[in-house]
């Protein structure tokens, strides 16, 4: 697998005051920025093409890619200034860059982990039926996925509602999702919605009829840098 995409479209709103004056991408932790970080990571693991949308300060985004010379790989900027449209509009505008049989990486920009691809990878590869495989682990968040005994998508909660699948399995076990996706190309036959929209939602949606599984790597360092605060923990854990 050689292709992947960063969702670097969004306000990054909860990493405000900074964000007021650049994307979220671009916000640097030891001198490197978000949008680097997650670069160098896709590439150490053999990705030669990354795919960025962009909405919110497109402009810097695209300068930036520019200057580093697009960091020696094919990199293509999926274009949503006329409409932000979150992470399953995002991907649904990109489909013309994804088209690849053996599949992509999407992940979020504000993720960093060491979390091992070549491992999720693989684990994608021994469920020849999946759409999609999220990497979840065990860990405190107020959103939480549902997997059955066998590690396939079964529902959604959080502190207000939950979305069920197998509304008749009481074995659902809740794992956070980490922000990074290993995704078949199939996957743009069974979206249906159009627009603005969740990713997750769509995978819910896709859920009730396909397979769609989860790659549990509880114990990997991952830290969502989605707040200010967050930046000194990043620093702590991967300046």
């Amino acid at each position: 697998m050689t292709t992947a995409m960063i969702l670097a479209a969004g306000f990054g709103t909860r990493m405000q005051p900074i964000t007021l004056t650049r994307p979220k991408a671009l916000v640097e932790i030891g001198g490197l920025t978000l949008l680097e970080r997650n670069i160098n990571y896709l590439t150490s693991f053999g990705i030669k093409k990354v795919v960025i949308n962009v909405h919110h300060f497109a402009e810097q985004i695209i300068d930036f890619v520019e200057k580093k010379a697009h960091f020696g790989i094919e990199i293509i900027i999926s274009d949503e200034r006329d409409a932000i449209l979150e992470t399953g509009g995002g991907l649904l505008r990109a489909k013309p860059f994804l088209q690849e049989k053996e599949g992509f990486v999407l992940m979020n920009v504000d993720i960093l982990t060491n979390l091992s691809l070549h491992q999720t990878i693989d684990y994608h590869h021994t469920k020849p039926n999946a759409l999609a495989t999220l990497a979840v682990s065990k860990r405190n968040s107020s959103r939480q996925l549902l997997f059955d005994k066998n590690m396939q998508l079964a529902g959604w909660k959080s502190d207000k509602e939950s979305i069920l699948v197998q509304k008749d399995n009481p074995d659902l076990r809740p794992l956070a999702f980490s922000g990074v996706h290993i995704i078949s190309p199939d996957i743009f036959d069974y979206i249906e919605i159009q627009g603005k929209f969740s990713i997750i939602t769509a995978y819910l949606e896709m859920a009730k009829t396909q397979a769609l599984y989860g790659y549990n790597h509880t114990g990997d360092l991952l830290l969502d840098v989605g707040k200010p605060e967050a930046i000194a923990q990043a620093m702590e854990w991967f300046g």
